[in-house]
């Protein structure tokens, strides 16, 4: 009996022993873990959210993985890898709040991102920017024009300063038509506009703005104006009164499928008009000239310079050629402005704030001064927004500019601003039918 006693005693103190080995290598393993010896790093992680089954979404996703790639391969941020994670919101469908709330839940509360990208406007915007505002976590919004996002910036910075917009708003979209407008006037002396509308919630704005501002603020005589159903793809009694009533300068704003079809009426009926600006997507990326058998020549749209390989900056040739090198396909717009903001605008701020806490990048990202594939002098003005227009203190270091392109043969050159059209040489070119430009001395 002693003798089972005195093996069960000894049993307990080699337990007792062992307990006592494991413990104290386990924490002098922990010890030597917190004095940085071979200590595991986390990622940073850089949730998007967009539509990413659609063109513009998953051209965003492929434009941050890029940026990411590019980061990791110079050593990542802070030393941490970027890892970058997307969550489908599905928004090109049709406005599903939940959708969009479920999946920025996700990113925040599953996935737990230090940083959100992210593609929403008008109500989806707001609701999350409240969001976000909630978790406090910073959202860098690079689409949505909404100009009552960073109004509310303004409006309640406390609880409103985690959201940042790195592209244009609508009020400098408005300003950009206006301007360009009156550069074409001035270069051309045509002054009868007209424009064909889609009857849809996002051109309302724009046309009553247009309906105001170009006979009554700049001069120009309005002639016809223009609203058609959505998914047209039969433009010719549109033409025929906007012709009649003498249109010299027509103004789609026409989305997605329907660009296709009006171009190629235009060219087909060699329409005595100028096709310029608004909004004609389908002719402003560089596929155009293919979709459209090249009859988008002398179109003007608007566009950006990593699109069309003008090379606006030091940094928008190489991340046009990475793109395309990466993806096999060239950079659209959303690809464009999420590979800045992943590329420069962010791990700009990161590193001078020497750390990923959530004030400091705020302070940080609101003292932003970088150069990007889009802009020469990329800068956050007090509402958050990006910084627009020429640096009237240093011309050579121009803010993000609104720019748009004429198909030229082939190439999209530069027509406005001004100080662009410029400095690329260029100047408008006009259909071989007879037109207003005929008239041009």
């Amino acid at each position: 009996m002693r003798s089972l006693v005195s093996r069960a005693i000894s049993r307990i103190q080699s337990v007792i022993v062992i307990v006592v080995i494991v413990f104290s290598v386990v924490g002098f393993t922990v010890l030597y873990l917190l004095m940085g010896q071979d200590q595991p790093i986390s990622t940073i992680r850089i949730g998007l959210i967009a539509d990413l089954d659609g063109t513009l979404g998953k051209n965003a996703l492929q434009g941050a993985i890029l940026a990411a790639e590019q980061l990791n391969a110079e050593g990542g941020l802070l030393g941490r890898e970027i890892e970058v994670i997307g969550e489908d919101n599905d928004i090109e469908a049709g406005l599903d709040m939940e959708k969009v709330t479920n999946a920025l839940n996700r990113l925040i509360t599953y996935h737990k991102v230090d940083f959100i990208l992210g593609s929403v406007d008008g109500e989806a915007g707001l609701v999350c920017q409240d969001l976000v505002a909630d978790h406090k976590k910073i959202f860098l919004g690079f689409g949505g024009t909404s100009d009552a996002l960073t109004q509310r910036v303004l409006d309640d910075y406390d609880r409103y300063k985690y959201y940042f917009r790195n592209m244009y708003n609508a009020t400098s979209v408005f300003q950009g038509v206006t301007d360009s407008l009156c550069l074409l006037r001035e270069q051309t002396g045509f002054n009868k506009v007209a424009y064909l509308a889609e009857d849809v919630a996002w051109t309302k704005g724009i046309v009553s703005g247009l309906d105001y501002v170009l006979p009554e603020v700049y001069d120009f005589d309005l002639v016809y104006k223009g609203r058609i159903p959505l998914d047209t793809f039969d433009f010719s009694s549109y033409f025929a009164h906007a012709e009649a009533a003498g249109t010299e300068i027509l103004m789609p704003l026409i989305g997605y499928d329907g660009g296709i079809p009006f171009v190629k009426e235009w060219y087909d009926r060699q329409s005595p008009t100028i096709v310029y600006g608004g909004v004609l997507m389908m002719a402003a990326v560089p596929e155009s000239w293919e979709w459209t058998d090249g009859k988008c020549n002398h179109i003007i749209t608007a566009g950006s310079a990593i699109m069309t390989g003008y090379p606006l900056t030091k940094e928008t040739l190489p991340a046009r050629e990475a793109y395309i090198s990466r993806w096999g396909e060239e950079p659209m717009s959303g690809g464009a402005l999420a590979f800045d903001v992943l590329r420069y605008i962010l791990p700009d701020a990161i590193k001078r704030a020497g750390t990923i806490e959530t004030e400091a990048v705020i302070e940080a990202l609101e003292e932003t001064n970088v150069e990007t594939s889009n802009a020469r002098n990329f800068a956050f003005t007090t509402s958050h927004d990006a910084m627009m227009g020429e640096n009237l203190m240093d011309p050579d270091e121009d803010y993000q500019l609104i720019m748009l392109f004429q198909w030229q043969d082939g190439r999209q050159v530069p027509v406005y601003p001004k100080k662009i059209m410029e400095e690329a040489g260029a100047t408008y070119t006009f259909p071989d039918w007879p037109g207003p430009w005929d008239e041009i001395s």
